[in-house]
């Protein structure tokens, strides 16, 4: 059974409380640290088989997936990734790690005043472009802008912004949906005036 992507949850969100809790009392090691080598660590799993099996399997026992953690990471990571990699598996939440992850990440982004944003557009967009962008968010969010630039051929033209949850669609697509939205609405009802105009003269 592999790693579930899924979005956080309240339990990811208890954990990821927890970590970022200790991380903030412990002596050189910052919740950035810790979000950015697990974060690393499941960009590992995505692309290595073994070590996705290793994280999310529940043929593997508990004990051995232990002491294949500390054999694989100490060293590695900072002494309390692996405590809490290690308490995760000991509880049996390894599986459930990218909600928890996300959920990591949120809060650091909130802590230092910062947010994430998913940016589409049809063609890659120039560096001058995205700095344009990167402004205006900023100046409207009151917050340090992290932009994702993705490209997406299905686009015809246009942006669209993801904030968590929240999407704005500016695409030609979404132009062209309320287009024939309204033409649904209004313009049945301007064809049949019409009509009864033509009839009555």
């Amino acid at each position: 059974m592999p790693l579930i992507e899924t979005k956080p949850d309240a339990l990811a969100k208890v954990y990821a409380h927890a970590v970022f809790d200790v991380a903030e009392v412990t002596d050189g090691t910052s919740p950035e640290d810790v979000l950015g080598q697990l974060e690393d660590l499941l960009e590992i799993a995505r692309d290595n088989r073994g070590f996705n099996e290793l994280l999310a399997s529940r043929l593997i026992e508990a004990q051995q997936r232990d002491a294949s953690l500390v054999r694989m990471l100490e060293g590695k990571c900072d002494r309390l990734t692996v405590s809490f990699l290690r308490q995760l598996n000991a509880k049996g939440r390894l599986g459930h790690l990218i909600p928890i992850v996300g959920a990591l990440d949120e809060l650091v982004q909130e802590r230092f005043g910062r947010i994430e944003v998913d940016v589409f557009t049809a063609s890659p967009m120039s560096p001058e472009g995205l700095d344009s962008i990167k402004h205006q968010l900023n100046e409207s969010l009151g917050k340090e802008v992290i932009i994702h630039p993705y490209t997406d051929s299905d686009m015809l033209g246009g942006i669209k912004i993801r904030m968590g949850d929240q999407l704005i669609d500016a695409s030609v697509q979404a132009d062209l949906r309320s287009l024939r939205d309204n033409l649904l609405k209004g313009g049945g009802a301007k064809v049949r005036g019409r009509s009864g105009d033509m009839l009555d003269g």
